[in-house]
């Protein structure tokens, strides 16, 4: 199993904090944003992990992370040219995903839960990680069957589908370049996780846990503040 944290984009609703520097580089609490993901991936025993950044700041992220010895893994870099869909990532990667699976988080999303068991135990097809929300019309949005079994996959519903949204974690096996590569972009011009999402749910090979612990889109200022709140407390505790 190897890892890709993707910290690409502009951080646009972040500005004008993201003016000088990348979202993912912010402070929640005492380190930023992108330690949090790294540990999540770490803690399941990834050790080969690819980051892939926006070009204006990837000195700063190689300035931060290195090589990652320091961590006992293996970190590798690449550069997102333009922000063009989370699912690209898996393009861009190829190289480094080659024949294994593969965990990618985005590099905002701040978890609670331990996941090393579900990683550890990963055999093939998709694993998806929901979490219940007031606002799923901001998310990619899971309909489940009363066994949990995901039934239909909608980004940013305009009609109410459920109150489950999809968070920024996803494990797919080596097929997920092949199925990254047949999309095709969406209107906004973007290659579209929830579409790769649903190449697998066709095939009725995603499973789709939800999460127990707290969960954090930290792209916004209240959710970085609530992120930074949580952080403290842990760190307290």
């Amino acid at each position: 199993m190897k890892g890709i944290i993707l910290s690409g984009g502009s951080g646009t609703r972040l500005l004008p904090l993201t003016k000088v520097t990348s979202k993912q580089l912010l402070p929640v609490y005492d380190k930023p944003m992108i330690m949090y993901p790294l540990e999540t991936l770490l803690k399941a025993g990834i050790k080969d992990i690819l980051i892939i950044v926006a070009p204006d700041h990837a000195g700063d992220y190689l300035k931060l992370l290195g090589s990652g010895k320091e961590y006992g893994a293996n970190f590798f870099y690449e550069i997102q040219d333009k922000p063009e869909g989370i699912a690209q990532a898996f393009i861009i990667g190829e190289k480094f995903i080659g024949d294994d699976n593969i965990t990618m988080i985005l590099g905002d999303n701040i978890y609670e839960d331990d996941f090393s068991e579900t990683i550890k135990n990963f055999k093939s097809g998709g694993h998806l990680f929901a979490k219940e929300v007031s606002d799923p019309e901001r998310f990619g949005v899971v309909k489940f069957d009363e066994q949990n079994n995901a039934l239909k996959i909608v980004e940013k519903p305009k009609e109410f589908l459920s109150n489950f949204a999809l968070t920024g974690l996803f494990v797919y096996d080596q097929r997920v370049i092949e199925a990254a590569k047949s999309l095709k972009p969406s209107a906004r011009g973007e290659l579209e996780i929830v579409d790769l999402h649903n190449w697998y749910l066709s095939k009725n090979e995603l499973k789709v846990d939800i999460l127990k612990g707290e969960w954090i889109d930290a792209g916004t200022f209240e959710s970085l503040f609530k992120a930074s709140e949580l952080a403290r407390k842990k760190s307290k505790s």
